[in-house]
This record gives C-alpha cells, sequence and structure tokens, in this order.
C-alpha cells in the first residue's frame, strides 16, 4: 500500500493541489486503490516534469529587489519608456520583452555578419600589427645589400643607419591605442 495524496505531497515537498493536477494531467498514475506508490511516483515525476518552469524561490534569495527595479528603470529609460505610473511587474515585465527584443535583434544581426566578436578583432589586429612589425624589422637586412651597392656605400653602415630609423619609426607606432569603445 502506497501514500496517501497528503502524504505524498508532505515527501515531494509540494502542496497536494500540485499532486491532485499531477495526476489529473496524467504525470503519475495512483494504484488502483487511490494511494500512490512513491518509487513508481517519484520516477514519473521527474520524467514527466518540465525543469524550465520549475519555481525555486531559494535561487531569488540573492537578488536585491532595489538592484532589479534600477535595472528594470534603466532598461525602460535606454528605450524611451517612462517607468512612472506602471505597477512593478507591468514594468518589470515590459523591460524583460525589450531586452528579449534586443538580443534576438543582436542574434541576428551576428548570424547576418553585421556583428563580430569584439575579442576576436583585436587578437586579429594584434597579430598584423606583430607581422607588419616583424617585416619592418627585417627589412634593412634584406634590401640594404642591394641600396648600398647602387649608392657605393658601406654597406654595414647603411644596414646600421636602416635599422636604427626603422626602429626609431616603429617605437613611434607602437604608441597608438586601439580605441575600443
Amino acid at each position: 500500500m502506497g501514500l496517501s495524496i497528503r502524504a505524498y505531497a508532505r515527501h515531494r515537498g509540494v502542496a497536494d493541489n500540485a499532486v491532485r493536477k499531477a495526476i489529473r494531467t496524467g504525470r503519475i498514475v495512483p494504484e488502483k486503490d487511490g494511494s500512490i506508490d512513491v518509487a513508481k511516483a517519484d520516477a514519473a515525476w521527474e520524467a514527466n516534469t518540465d525543469h524550465t518552469k520549475r519555481h525555486d524561490p531559494s535561487a531569488m534569495k540573492d537578488i536585491d529587489p532595489n538592484a532589479a527595479m534600477e535595472s528594470v528603470r534603466q532598461t525602460l529609460a535606454e528605450n524611451g519608456r517612462a517607468p512612472q505610473g506602471m505597477n512593478s511587474f507591468t514594468q518589470a515585465r515590459t523591460a524583460h520583452e525589450i531586452a528579449k527584443a534586443h538580443l534576438a535583434r543582436l542574434r541576428l544581426q551576428e548570424k547576418k555578419g553585421q556583428l563580430v566578436n569584439k575579442d576576436q578583432v583585436k587578437a586579429q589586429i594584434f597579430r598584423l600589427g606583430r607581422e607588419f612589425r616583424d617585416a619592418w624589422v627585417n627589412w634593412p637586412a634584406r634590401v640594404s645589400s642591394q641600396m648600398a651597392a647602387e649608392l657605393q656605400v658601406d654597406e654595414h653602415g647603411l644596414h646600421m643607419i636602416l635599422e636604427r630609423y626603422v626602429r626609431e619609426h616603429l617605437n613611434e607606432l607602437g604608441d597608438a591605442k586601439l580605441d575600443t569603445a
């Protein structure tokens, strides 16, 4: 013999109405005598429950209501909505819908190739900058002998002068900063 509806509700830590609803919707099946077999009902409850709709009050304990409402006000203000005159639930729901629409628009722009990952772009710019720097640092060694022959000057001296001026120029260019705003 199994548990009564109320006893099973206590076992699950839910209201007995939740157990009645689970029976009515077919999430769990009671025994022929109306009692509930705990092992079968627990397995059926877990298998037939949509955990995305579960309300977990313990998850709400870390939320600061004032910070949450300030976030709602900021979202509404950024989108030209006046937060006055509405109750807090309506404000929060409106802010939530605005944020969802904004995220959907960003995802669409990203899929269309209109948005790029900022970190990837910075890494690529850094890599390209390093490649250009390395090419310039090696340039005097490649061309100094040809230039010395054309100008009929000392090859080593020309190489040292070219290298010094290239490094000075690269140092000037190295002071530039990437604007990541």
